[in-house]
């Protein structure tokens, strides 16, 4: 009998143990599950609102949220202090991208999802997908939502994310149909990815010059988008998300060049 209540009482415990694990993951994740829901929402309704909105009226409001993106991608950019570490990541992550085959990679993700939802007259399905998964995941609220989230179980900043996002998708869906709803499901594996790995990324959150050049380095990629979404220019985004990895390497490698010049002198 002692024996049977011990095992009984060694398979409880593990049952409460494997159940707070779950109740912190789940926490840790609020952030990124609401942030999903929203945009999931908001593609939804435009998806179901642009059928019944004309073609001219869509082109408007997609062209006014190329303009927004501009100017949010200007204004991330000027939080650098050197210009230089944006334009080498920029340059080294968009040749990266493209031997990586990231933004065809993804468009033949996006052309997979177009087939299996049934989603072959859509022309903008494609466009749509890889416009918005950029939108949505490059900038400073990502990474610093996702640790606030996964650090001080606190969603305020994915929150106000979620809310812009949500808004977004409801115009980026009216004109450029389902692709943006399959978005969501993107954006939960990038910033659930982000969430897990919040303790090693923790350093660069903490950094302000690490997190600037970062942040300017995702504005030039966001500007681009924009260009994109007013039909100036498609400069294939994807194909620079290196970009946003490699600025604060080369941020961390100038910095030893600058102690290693010092201790020469």
């Amino acid at each position: 009998m002692r024996l049977r209540d011990a095992e009984r009482h060694v398979t409880h415990r593990r049952l409460e143990v494997h159940g707070e694990a779950l109740m912190r993951y789940n926490v840790r994740m609020r952030g990124t599950l609401l942030n999903t829901s929203t945009v999931a929402a908001g593609a939804t309704v435009g998806w179901l609102v642009g059928k019944y909105i004309p073609g001219s009226y869509q082109t408007v409001a997609l062209h006014g949220l190329g303009l927004v993106t501009c100017g949010l991608g200007v204004k991330m950019f000027l939080r650098g202090k050197n210009p230089l570490i944006a334009a080498l990541a920029i340059a080294g992550g968009g040749v990266l991208g493209l031997a990586l085959g990231l933004n065809a990679g993804i468009g033949e993700l996006a052309e997979w999802f177009k087939i299996h939802l049934g989603q072959s007259s859509s022309p903008r399905f494609v466009d749509g997908l890889v416009t918005s998964f950029v939108l949505f995941c490059i900038g400073p609220m990502t990474l610093l939502g996702c640790m606030q989230d996964a650090l001080e179980k606190k969603i305020e900043l994915l929150s106000i994310k979620s809310t812009l996002d949500g808004v977004a998708a409801v115009f980026l869906a009216a004109a450029s149909g389902a692709g943006v709803l399959v978005t969501a499901f993107l954006l939960l594996i990038y910033q659930g990815a982000i969430t897990l790995a919040a303790r090693p990324l923790r350093p660069l959150a903490e950094d302000e010059e690490l997190l600037s050049e970062t942040t300017a380095t995702g504005g030039a990629i966001l500007f681009a988008t924009g260009l994109g979404l007013l039909e100036i220019k498609d400069l294939q985004t994807a194909n620079y998300l290196p970009a946003v990895f490699l600025a604060p390497i080369l941020v961390m490698l100038g910095r030893k060049l600058n102690r290693a010049q010092k201790t020469a002198l």
